[in-house]
């Protein structure tokens, strides 16, 4: 076996970001990371969301209170579900010299989710009231459980 220097850095990367994990992640979030919309030092992923499925269906309730529906991006491929939109800020004409306290992000989002399950990509829908989208996808016919006869003979 011989001596890799790219080896050994990657290395020690690893172990560097292990160390930073271990004092524990609310304090070293990368800036520009993707679940750095939401403000504080713990941020998550936005939209916050729900994801259940029954025997038709999967379904997305996505927290999204204060972003324009027409600016709302929703595509699904390959099995990925992608919502995209944008939050605009209340108004136009406030332009602070400083900030005391920013705890309402505004800008673009983009959020994916990995599907589990085929769906039907040409009979998606999505709804958006009260701040939430709900996006219904209907599962493929292979994908929906089939009841097999059992027969006795």
């Amino acid at each position: 076996m011989t001596w890799n220097l790219f080896d050994e850095v990657d290395a020690l990367r690893r172990e560097v970001e292990r160390a930073f994990e271990s004092v524990g992640t609310e304090r070293w979030t990368r800036p520009f990371s993707r679940v750095s919309f939401l403000p504080g030092l713990a941020a998550r992923a936005y939209p916050l969301l729900n994801l259940s499925e029954d025997r038709d269906n999967v379904y997305i309730e996505a927290l999204a209170p204060g972003v324009d529906p027409e600016s709302l991006e929703i595509t699904v491929v390959d099995g990925t579900l992608r919502i995209a939109g944008e939050k605009q800020p209340l108004s136009e004409d406030v332009k602070p010299q400083a900030w005391h306290r920013n705890e309402r992000s505004t800008g673009r989002f983009v959020r994916t989710v990995t599907l589990n399950t085929p769906v039907n990509n040409d009979a998606v829908t999505a709804d958006y009231r009260n701040g939430l989208l709900l996006v219904t996808l209907p599962k493929s016919e292979k994908a929906k459980p089939k009841q097999i006869t059992v027969s006795v003979g």
